[in-house]
């Protein structure tokens, strides 16, 4: 498989002298060495997305949607060694690297569609004579930095709304998984996308390629998807420059289970919202709520489910659950887990994490005094804990600083609409395990992070407004 390995910048790709290994999250070992970008070469990136704004910004919607649909439909064309390039850096299951790229691609193409209809508005004057209007310019260059857990999709779900707004780029993928922008960036070169509009300058130092990134006031927006104590800093150093930030943080999402549930439509979007990519999504069921009179039901059908899924190495067939990313997920799973045991949970399916394999992990009599209650698992582990009734399982939903993503699963329609709108998040998946699309507003309220990602509130975000007062 052909890598592409070095910083794509102004258009080139750039050799370093310095550079840092991608590893194979199964076993450990070297998939690539890539260009490890120095200041120099970080400013590089920043001046090139400068020039190519003007030139960008003026290109008429429909041309920039035009290329950013030739690249979903490139990387279509190449799924299958995009998928695989996804299972080895990341280590997640092929399959579901297949519909990543699938899923990456929908945000380039639905994107391309929007970049024709940045709409503005007109205003009811004041005075006879006067013309009122609004339009949306782009912000500015932007500066992406992209987690692990989804190395295409977190890229294109930003730059797909950045390019189609007429927002220049400069991208800093996560140190684990920086192939697939890389791979991306080949793409977008192969499509014709023009020299300094995406530049991609992996880095084994985050913290220091973000403060550069930061200090820069070429950089007009910033946008981050990881963790809530990174969001703050970024979001405490942007406002030195008054930078534009989204910020999609952390998770702790509530997975509430009524009494009235379909229950095998609940075991169903549990698997999904639970165990997609071995748990390492900030969309991932973190705290299972179960009204106490279908639990033991509820968990017995759980656990069926449980049992089905295989782990392994993602490449290998019929695989469901590939390893987590490094040994530190291994070390929270493990932390959160003797914690929970330590302090009174029940063990019903898995065992003690030992390695990056973790098969799935079922523990119940879950309690707020768990670490786990608290915290992001990002792991196979499933806490349940037992509500009394719909009002004590909002109270249980609603008890964390998050605020990204809350499942209820019932059949009473008021119920629905009465329970989805008191979960305190950005988003309600009512009996739905899978509710990220690239037409719909994503993002969290609390300390899950501000702005928002896909939709029109997606590229609005990329955009400023601007008010235009004539006298005629």
């Amino acid at each position: 498989m052909d890598i592409a390995r070095d910083a794509f910048v102004d258009g080139k790709w750039i050799a370093t002298t310095e550079r840092f290994p991608v590893h194979d999250p199964f076993d450990g070992s070297t998939i690539a060495e890539v260009a490890d970008s120095d200041d120099a070469l970080i400013d590089r990136a920043i001046e090139a997305a400068s020039r190519a704004f003007e030139g960008w910004r003026k290109r008429p919607g429909p041309e920039r949607g035009k290329l950013l649909r030739k690249l979903a439909d490139t990387m279509l064309a190449e799924e299958d060694r995009l998928a695989a390039l996804c299972t080895r850096e990341n280590g997640k299951a092929l399959k579901e690297s297949v519909a990543e790229v699938r899923y990456a691609a929908s945000f380039l193409s639905w994107f391309g569609g929007e970049a024709e209809r940045i709409y503005g508005e007109t205003i009811p004057a004041t005075h006879t004579g006067q013309r009122l209007v609004a339009i949306r310019e782009p912000v500015g260059p932007c500066a992406v930095i992209t987690p692990w857990n989804f190395p295409y999709a977190m890229l294109t779900r930003k730059l797909g709304a950045a390019l189609a707004a007429g927002c220049t780029v400069v991208a800093k993928p996560a140190e684990e998984t920086p192939l697939g922008t890389l791979a991306l960036a080949e793409i977008a070169e192969r499509c014709g996308l023009p020299a300094g509009v995406f530049n991609v300058v992996p880095s084994s130092d985050g913290a220091r390629t973000g403060g550069r990134l930061l200090a820069s006031p070429s950089i007009k927006k910033i946008s981050f998807t990881g963790s809530t104590e990174v969001g703050r800093i970024i979001m405490k150093n942007a406002a030195e420059d008054l930078k534009r930030v989204s910020l999609e943080l952390g998770g702790n999402a509530p997975f509430v289970v009524l009494s009235d549930a379909d229950l095998d439509a609940a075991v169903a979007g549990a698997i999904v919202a639970k165990f997609r990519n071995t748990g390492q999504t900030c969309v991932a069921a973190n705290r299972f709520i179960v009204e106490q009179t279908i639990a033991e039901t509820f968990t017995q059908k759980l656990l069926a489910a449980v049992g089905k899924l295989v782990t392994g190495r993602g490449s290998d067939d019929g695989v469901d659950l590939g390893p987590l990313i490094n040994d530190d997920a291994v070390a929270k799973v493990t932390r959160l887990f003797d914690d929970a045991i330590e302090k009174g949970a029940k063990l019903l399916a898995g065992a003690r994490p030992t390695s990056r394999l973790v098969p799935p992990i079922v523990l119940t009599d879950i309690t707020p005094a768990m670490q786990l209650w608290h915290e992001e698992i990002f792991g196979p582990l499933v806490a349940i804990r037992t509500a009394l009734n719909e009002t004590d399982a909002i109270i249980q939903a609603n008890d964390t600083e998050f605020g990204l993503i809350a499942y209820v699963f019932t059949r009473d329609g008021a119920r629905q609409a009465r329970v989805a709108e008191a979960l305190e998040a950005g988003m309600v998946g009512v009996n739905e395990g899978l509710v990220s699309t690239a037409q719909a507003p994503f993002g969290g309220i609390k300390h899950s992070g501000v702005g928002r990602e896909g939709s029109r509130h997606g590229i609005e975000d990329y955009t400023q407004l601007k008010y235009i007062a004539t006298r005629i």
